[in-house]
């Protein structure tokens, strides 16, 4: 019954191991491997020797200092704002606990006082 449009369902055989997606990848040529490596080594080189030109050019450690002082007062301020934000929270949950109470109590109070209907005995 089925469509001869319709291609039929085709699954694996054991002779697929030859297929493009198990081969294995080729290694790149030996040149290229030693011409990528001699790029990386002297980008590294050429890293460094900037690196030691900046104690000559900025106050490294002023530097540092200062940016660790930031880190530190923002650290701080961001602390102290999730606190308050903490606090303002539990105010708005102590608030809507007693709005909770009163409505409660109401409730109660005028069942109580509401004329229970008489039970026949």
């Amino acid at each position: 019954m089925t469509s001869p449009r319709r291609r039929a369902l085709q699954l694996p055989t054991p002779g697929d191991a030859n297929r493009r997606v198990f081969r294995r990848k080729r290694r790149p040529a030996r040149w290229r491997q030693a011409g990528i490596a001699l790029l990386l080594g002297a980008a590294g080189v050429l890293l460094l020797l900037g690196l030691l030109q900046l104690p000559d050019r900025f106050d490294t450690f002023l530097m540092l200092s200062t940016a660790l002082a930031n880190l530190i007062g923002g650290v701080q301020q961001a602390l102290l704002g999730v606190l308050q934000l903490l606090a303002v929270v539990l105010v708005v949950l102590a608030v809507i606990l007693a709005l909770g109470l009163v409505v409660t109590g109401l409730i109660r109070l005028v069942r109580a006082l509401w004329p229970q209907p008489s039970r026949p005995r």
